[in-house]
């Protein structure tokens, strides 16, 4: 089966992201969390706030995912692309953690302490 343009896209901007990097320089992601989302709604048939997770917010025309993403293949692919050192990342431990960015996100909305985290948050090294 030939690849998709949303996946050779998705390859292309991470290999661009890859090229500008320094060697040993750290790329962190945060992206919707597809096995957290069909969790949930699984066991909760919860669709409220999932799709907007799964299909973005749809607002605009440049507010969509072509994508969806999972542990597994976001790692496989980093890896194919020459990034090292592949592993989640805790937001509570960055240098960032004050800002409330993607990386943050949990359902219900804003209940860091109860509720689950939607995001998924991976780095890689150059």
């Amino acid at each position: 089966m030939p690849e998709s343009f949303e996946r050779r896209d998705f390859r292309a901007v991470l290999a661009e992201w890859r090229r500008v990097l320094k060697p040993g320089g750290i790329l962190r992601l945060a992206v919707p969390d597809f096995a957290a989302c069909a969790k949930l709604y699984h066991e909760r048939c919860l669709a409220d706030g999932l799709i907007g997770l799964i299909c973005g917010g749809q607002r605009d025309t440049m507010d969509y995912h072509k994508m969806i993403f999972d542990e597994p293949f976001l790692k496989h692919e980093l890896l194919g692309l020459g990034f090292k050192n592949i592993r989640c990342w805790d937001w509570q431990t960055t240098e960032h953690a004050q800002v409330d960015d993607y990386s943050q996100c949990y359902l219900p909305h804003l209940d860091k302490e109860a509720g689950t985290l939607m995001s998924l948050n991976l780095e890689g090294t150059r």
